[in-house]
């Protein structure tokens, strides 16, 4: 019997392609709240990005969350954001 395929995504900090279970899910609901999906599974269009606040840092620098997600994303959910991350 084959091994079980393990889900690679690619973080949108530091482009680097791990493991899903890895990753946080960054999630633009169809309301286009945007949030950290900490379960993977809100429904939404999703970015993925590592436990890292440096690689999310990259990320909001170079506005790939705004190009994932093609919307203007307000401060205050960067913020809430990283708060999150830093827990």
């Amino acid at each position: 019997m084959a091994a079980k395929k393990i889900p690679m995504r690619k973080c949108i900090g530091c482009n680097e392609m791990k493991e899903k279970r890895e990753l946080i899910r960054v999630v633009r609901s169809p309301e286009n709240e945007i949030s950290l999906d900490l379960t993977g599974k809100k429904p939404g269009k999703g970015a993925y990005i590592c436990h890292n606040v440096d690689c999310y840092k990259a990320a909001v620098k170079a506005k790939r969350f705004e190009k994932a997600f093609s919307c203007v994303i307000p401060i205050e959910v960067y913020e809430k954001m990283q708060q999150e991350l830093e827990k």
